[in-house]
């Protein structure tokens, strides 16, 4: 099988790492290939909007297509970059979404069922790519709605020991992670798996997330940060609209349809493996 991903972002190049052996040819996009040494191995095309004729090749031939681009106001680029290409033949698509699009549920429990009620700029925009690969593959792409990502050096420890942890308490609150990982295994499983669909990719335990540093700081045996509320908070926009959406997404389906056990089921699991591997 052939490998193209649109967009080596974190969770493409932790995949690559993972499975990139599975695959004959390995080959995707970032914004400007030089000085990429860490993604060695990994045939780089440029892409930021106008692809070369030999990328569109490469798209147009990929067995598989892992796409991890956001969307922006226009739509999606990849789509409108490569819309001929893709049009050309049969390939497994797997668009990286984002749970974001449920929007806010009081800390109530959803599923892919439940309506999404995307209230944001940009996870509208997102609901709007997810239909947009729908039809592109006409209903064969594989939907893969992503929790907060965490893993090497992008976790509590790692901001707890950069001084830049922060205990934002905002009654209710809670927020669904999943570890990088895992969200290797779910794209690896969405690949074997026949049909398309949509499946959430989060761990089993929603939380409130100074729950998460305070767990992080004992474990390096530090004291965690003072609370700040969050009507006070200094933060920035982005940040701040994080906290306008708190749900419990439910992750059944992954486990059942794509046949998924979780390596790192909770925060307490990824933490504490992170720990021990120094990262």
């Amino acid at each position: 099988m052939r490998l193209f991903i649109l967009g080596l972002g974190y969770s493409a190049r932790h995949f690559v790492r993972k499975f990139g052996g599975t695959f004959s040819h390995v080959a995707g996009t970032v914004r400007d290939p030089a000085g990429r040494d860490e993604l060695s191995g990994i045939e780089l095309h440029a892409f930021s909007g106008d692809p070369t004729r030999e990328t569109m090749e490469h798209v147009r031939n990929a067995d598989v297509l892992v796409v991890s681009i956001p969307p922006g106001s226009a739509g999606d680029p990849a789509i409108a970059a490569f819309g001929d290409a893709l049009a050309a033949g049969r390939r497994r698509v797997i668009y990286l979404s984002t749970i974001g699009v449920y929007g806010d549920h009081a800390g109530g429990w959803v599923d892919e069922s439940t309506p999404p009620q995307a209230a944001l700029d940009r996870t509208r925009m997102r609901l709007t790519a997810e239909q947009a690969w729908t039809d592109t593959t006409r209903g064969d792409a594989a939907i893969l709605r992503l929790a907060g990502i965490y893993g090497p050096g992008r976790n509590a420890l790692a901001t707890l020991r950069a001084g830049t942890a922060r205990r934002i308490i905002k009654p209710g609150q809670v927020f669904n992670r999943i570890h990088v990982e895992d969200i290797a295994s779910a794209i690896m499983a969405a690949i074997r798996h026949q049909g398309g669909g949509t499946w959430n990719v989060c761990d089993d335990e929603p939380a409130p997330p100074q729950d998460v540093i305070t767990y992080a700081a004992r474990l390096i045996d530090i004291a965690p940060p003072e609370e700040e509320a969050f009507a006070t908070a200094e933060m920035s926009a982005m940040a701040r609209s994080f906290y306008s959406s708190s749900a419990r997404v439910s992750n059944a389906k992954l486990k059942n349809e794509l046949g998924i056990t979780l390596d790192y089921p909770t925060y307490r699991h990824g933490l504490d493996a992170l720990l021990r591997a120094g990262e």
